[in-house]
């Protein structure tokens, strides 16, 4: 981030700290599940995080499936976000928007929620 806001490994703490805040049979649900830090969506550069998986309302037989994976992207959060507090509740927003697609809400409920 070139001195603004966190580093990646900063982003991955608050991301692992905001996984490690739920409820443990929250957690338990996660067991296969990554999440990553990357530098920005190749096309969307302006996205904060993405789910690719399969939501658990509608796995039926995950064997044989790659594990669901969270991308969090670094660059679009620092930029919007240059102060590092507010940085770090929008990466925990991110994590918490992307963990609700794995548990199978939509956008529309997430804006109900305001997580959109």
């Amino acid at each position: 981030m070139n001195g603004e806001g966190l580093s990646r490994s900063a982003m991955e703490q608050v991301a692992l700290e905001t996984i490690a805040s739920l409820p443990p049979h929250i957690r338990a649900a996660l067991v296969n599940v990554a999440v990553t830090i990357e530098d920005a969506h190749p096309d969307d550069p302006d996205l904060y995080g993405l789910y690719d998986g399969i939501p658990v309302t509608e796995a039926i037989d995950v064997s044989g499936q790659l594990p669901a994976h969270i991308r969090i992207f670094a660059r679009p959060l620092a930029e919007d976000f240059p102060d590092p507090e507010e940085l770090a509740d929008e990466i925990r927003i991110t994590v918490l928007h992307e963990l609700a697609h794995h548990f199978g809400i939509d956008e529309d409920r997430l804006d109900e929620l305001g997580y959109a």
